[in-house]
Order: C-alpha cells, then structure tokens, then sequence
C-alpha cells in the first residue's frame, strides 16, 4: 500500500559539519510545503543544528527528539545521535568532524535497514577524514553495499539522464584490471532492474561507453574493448536486454546520442561524471542502485571554499529528497503491479 506523502520518513544524514550539508538541509526544509510531502530526521544534534539555523538565520523549526517513536509529522525532527558538543569551524578539513559524519551516518543505515525510516539522503563527507579503525571504506556506496542487501551501483540522475559507472572509486590505472565479462553483466542487470522497479521504464535501452579512445581503434590504442566489453554485451543482448555499444566516449554526449538511452553506463568514474555535472551539476542526484533499500545524495562534495558563507546552492539536496521518495513510491507501485496476477491466478484456481 502506498503511504500518504507526509508518512514516508526521509532520514537524513548529516554529513561533514565543516562543509554545506548542514546548510542546504536547513535551506531545503525552509518551505514549509516540503513538510508535507515527507517526514524528515536529520541524524545529529539539535544543539548543533540550533548553532547551524542561528548562523545562516534559517528560518525551519527544529524538533529535537531522542528516539525514533518520537518522530513528529509535520516537523523538522533531529535524532540526537550524540550528546556532547562539536566545534564547527565552517572550511576545514577535521578529523574529529569526520567521527561525527560517520556516527550520524552509520545511525542513519541502521535505522534503514531496520525499517525505521523508509529512505535514506545523506549529505556529503570527506572521503578522507572519515576513515577510522572501524570504518574502512571510500565513501557512502561500499559500506551500504556491505550493510544492505543487493549490489550497489552509482547512478547519476537528472530527469530523463541517467547515468551508471561499471567501476566507480579506483584509480585509473586499475580501471581494466576490473572489467571482466561477470561485472559487466552484474551492473548492466542491475541497472536494468533498476530502470523497471525504480523508474517505471518497462523495456530500458541502455548504453555502454567504450574504455579507450575511440573504442580502442581495432586494437590499435587499446584491446578492452575486443576481447572484453563486445562479446559480453553481445551475449547480454541475445538474452533479451537492449544493451548498445561500446560507444566512443569522446563524441557520445555532444552529439546527444544519450538522448536515445534510457541510461548510459561509463567505463569509470569521471568518464560518466564529467558529462552529466556538466550537463545537469546542481540538479542531479547521486542514486544509489540495486539495493533493497532507497538512498540518495547530493551531486556535489562539502563545498569548504564557500562553506559558512550561507551561498551554498541547495537545490541538488532537495531534487535528492524528491528522487527518494518518487524511486519508494515507485518500487511499491512495481511490487503491487507484480503481485496482482498472482492473486487474480489463485482466485481462478
């Protein structure tokens, strides 16, 4: 059944303090007409958020609650995640500020994987002060994948723009040491999945960009694309997927070739992402694909040259609130659609 609009729980992430999470998450819940397509919790401290409205004079109500039965509708709810006081300093890279983006956002999974909140949106970290004895990971994605079930894949969003990474956080002299036959397969089917249950595109057409420069010349400037990325979207395409390509990088996007893919899908990180923050930066949305449970971000970092400053864009957060709850609403509409034949067959017999 799909809930009304103000009962699906957006938990929130607070992500670095020092950066412009805290700031576009206040500036995004200043209309009160947010209030009503959702129920947020911010996943921090009221205290420090009570700091962070007084500094950028935000004009949200904050609502500090200490367990989640507490959650209000209709309010601005913050789980006080940790008691003691933090000291922001608005643009530096702090190691203690890290702990605290993590303590937020390890609280945050649970509650997800838990059910206690319905999506998660997670404001942006430092990939660098984050890690710790016990969180070893690259970012947001790898400890989801690890913590939820399915295989995550990054997928950029922007209306009808989507775009997914075969390897997303490695160097790029590591990039063709991954590609093998069974990844390729792996995210060109969850990426497809994620089309239909996500997205309600019935029969996705999906294309995939070539490693090399103009896909390798035959051989001539690289052999990836022959021996690896041909045969198996060959055979994924036999199978009844409408899979394209490899596809020339170079050319792909000023061409507007991605207008006729329902997704494309890069080779490697900036080779996906250049293109579509050029194309969309402000207004995209990081997707997380391919898990049992809906999380989205922001399409940009912590932003520290302009943090504190109160200039910071918050437009990306909020398209971020709405993908998460469209992709729930979505998924429910696609389970009930696939359920309903079952029912009408048992009915029959």
């Amino acid at each position: 059944m799909i809930k009304k609009a103000e009962n699906i729980i957006v938990g929130i992430s607070i992500g670095d303090l020092n950066g412009i999470g805290s700031e576009v998450i206040l500036k995004t819940f200043e209309d009160s007409r947010m209030l009503e397509l959702c129920t947020p919790v911010i996943f921090a401290n009221v205290k420090i958020l009570s700091f962070v409205k007084k500094t950028f004079e935000s004009t949200s109500i904050l609502h500090g609650i200490d367990r989640l039965d507490q959650i209000v509708q209709g309010k601005l709810n913050v789980l006080n995640v940790w008691q003691e006081s933090v000291e922001i300093n608005f643009g530096l890279n702090d190691d203690i500020i890290g702990k605290y983006a993590i303590k937020s956002f390890v609280a945050a999974t649970k509650a997800l994987k838990e059910g206690q909140i319905d999506v998660l949106v997670t404001a942006p970290i430092n990939k660098y002060n984050i890690q710790a004895e016990d969180f070893k990971f690259p970012g947001h994605t790898d400890y989801l994948n690890q913590e939820l079930e399915g295989n995550a894949l990054m997928l950029m969003v922007q209306d009808s723009l989507k775009v997914g990474l075969l390897t997303d956080h490695i160097a790029i002299n590591e990039v063709a040491k991954h590609l093998t036959e069974e990844l390729i397969v792996e995210k060109i089917e969850t990426i497809k999945q994620s089309l239909i249950k996500d997205f309600s595109i019935n029969k996705p057409k999906i294309a995939v960009l070539g490693l090399n420069p103009h896909c390798g010349d035959g051989g001539v400037i690289g052999k990836e694309e022959d021996a690896i990325l041909k045969p198996a979207l060959k055979k994924i395409f036999d199978k009844g997927t409408l899979v394209f390509g490899p596809f020339a990088a170079d050319g792909f996007f000023g061409s507007n070739q991605y207008e006729r893919y329902d997704a494309i899908i890069a080779t490697y990180h900036d080779q996906g992402l250049i293109p579509f923050k050029t194309l969309s930066f402000g207004n995209g949305v990081n997707y997380t694909a391919g898990l049992n449970k809906v999380r989205t971000s922001p399409d940009h970092g912590t932003a520290y040259d302009i943090a504190g400053k109160g200039i910071a864009d918050f437009n990306s957060f909020k398209e971020a609130v709405y993908q998460a709850i469209d992709i729930y609403n979505s998924r429910i509409q696609h389970l009930e659609i696939s359920q309903k034949p079952l029912k009408i067959k048992e009915k029959q017999v």
